[in-house]
């Protein structure tokens, strides 16, 4: 496909007779809308699961080591499967589809044993590559055709589109958590008696100290099976709307595409993965790398250590949700506001206050000695949290976008994949440590990934990049949906 003509007076594109006028921009975020509502539709179930995993299925650290083989898969999908699937199926139908491999999990919590749960912790890993890479790639792609016919540049609208889906992504877990608490709380009467007991023991035995389940503390009872079964078939429900929802609300990013053919038009296994780790040869993959393995770690240690170190052992399970709200919530708000705070300020400052801010929140963690009587503590670390997970998420996906044009498969690939794997090693040496010392190896991957990321800044690499970017050569093709 060709450009015939680009009138700048109207402000619209024509492709082979067809003119993209300004209304184009109306689609494009509708299409962004659709997919991320979707994906909240979709992690409202997988987040409000997760996030209970470590706390119900704690027998033989059942539910830690399903995450671990979550992420685990996850690597091994991040290297060969997302390239192929989406030059099958296309980003569209890769991010519909792959919806499918989640919903094991949630059938697993019915019958939660290692021979389920694993099994199906395996299959979200698989499905977990293709579909992040597919809507890394969506939204940049259509962000260098927002570019085309707006006067704002692919560096600001691609920060911009990633922070509007975080919004929605990260809303997830309100509502997820919104489920899990309200069921597993309705009826539940407070033992007074059984909290003065805990307040006098848990500021020993739980937090930075907790080094594994305590038999003795009755804060740390499953709930009942019929609760988690009522849960997890909301759950259910919920992944078969989200499936739907992108199937017949979104666009074939073929509208959009110009013609590139993506990392690669290999089929092998070998080529793929020689696709994908093809970028460690780029210096700006190197020193991004510590940074992504960063945002997997903190994850993990948020969805395991802290909701079961401080909030299950000093509050009780039923408070987990509640809780994960507060981090979702600000979570939220943070990443739909970075992309207009970048404007005013720059990247530096935002992860510069990032940085700050989460290096502070782990020396708290460090010193806090949690008790039921400390409900907002709770609440304000969790949300807090929040802040920083969403700029670093917003912020680095923006800069892989940017940094290796033309290769987004492959750039995104690699961010799960090192992602995946600092989830992975997170949850791998969860059972065998005490949380304290999993804070300090949070606190050392953040300073050096920090370190990384400012080599990356004083080379100058990404203005580079971008001002090549913007460039106006972009085709919108105007081909149907698949």
């Amino acid at each position: 496909m060709t450009v015939d003509k680009i009138d700048t007076s109207r402000q619209f594109v024509k492709v082979e007779g067809r003119d993209f006028e300004p209304s184009e921009k109306w689609r494009i975020l509708k299409n962004i809308l659709m997919i991320g509502f979707a994906f909240m539709i979709h992690f409202t179930a997988f987040m409000g699961a997760s996030n209970l995993q470590s706390s119900i299925n704690a027998d033989e650290s059942l539910g830690t080591f399903t995450l671990a083989s979550i992420y685990g898969s996850l690597i091994f999908s991040n290297i060969f499967l997302p390239v192929v699937l989406i030059s099958w199926l296309g980003c569209k139908w890769t991010i519909s589809l792959t919806f499918i491999a989640y919903m094991p999990f949630i059938a697993a919590q019915f019958y939660p044993r290692f021979y389920t749960m694993i099994p199906a912790g395996l299959a979200v890993g698989l499905g977990g590559g293709p579909l992040w890479c597919a809507k890394c790639t969506y939204l940049t792609v259509v962000s260098e055709a927002y570019a085309s016919v707006s006067d704002l540049s692919a560096d600001i609208l691609v920060t911009r589109f990633f922070g509007l889906f975080f919004m929605f992504y990260q809303m997830a877990q309100v509502w997820g958590n919104l489920i899990s608490s309200a069921v597993l709380s309705y009826g539940m009467e407070v033992k007074e008696t059984e909290n003065i007991l805990n307040s006098t023991v848990v500021s020993e035995i739980c937090g930075a100290q907790f080094c594994g389940i305590v038999e003795a503390n009755p804060n740390l009872e499953a709930p009942a099976s019929e609760r988690i079964w009522m849960i997890s078939g909301i759950y259910l429900g919920c992944m078969i709307v989200a499936c739907l929802i992108v199937a017949f609300g979104v666009d074939s990013m073929s509208r959009y595409d110009r013609g590139r053919k993506g990392s690669t038009s290999g089929t092998t296994g070998l080529k793929l993965l020689a696709v994908t780790l093809k970028l460690l040869k780029e210096k700006s993959q190197l020193l991004i790398l510590p940074l992504t393995v960063f945002i997997g770690a903190e994850q993990a240690f948020l969805f395991a250590d802290y909701t079961a170190s401080f909030v299950s052992c000093a509050w009780g399970i039923n408070n987990i949700g509640y809780v994960m709200i507060c981090f979702g919530v600000t979570n939220a708000i943070a990443a739909l506001a970075t992309g207009s705070i970048m404007k005013l300020t720059g990247r530096i400052p935002v992860m510069i206050f990032a940085f700050f801010l989460h290096m502070g929140i782990l020396i708290a963690l460090i010193l806090w000695k949690p008790s039921p009587e400390q409900g907002t503590i709770f609440f304000v670390i969790s949300g807090l949290w929040g802040i920083c997970d969403s700029i670093w998420l917003v912020q680095v996906n923006a800069l892989c976008g940017l940094l290796f044009p033309n290769k987004e498969e492959a750039a995104y690939s690699n961010f799960r994949l090192w992602e995946a794997t600092g989830s992975v090693i997170a949850y791998a040496y969860n059972p065998y440590l005490c949380t304290v010392k999993k804070i300090y190896i949070l606190m050392f991957i953040l300073c050096v990934g920090m370190i990384g990321y400012g080599v990356i800044e004083k080379t100058g690499q990404v203005r580079r990049i971008s001002k090549d970017q913007n460039k106006p050569d972009f085709e919108l093709v105007a081909s149907l949906d698949k």
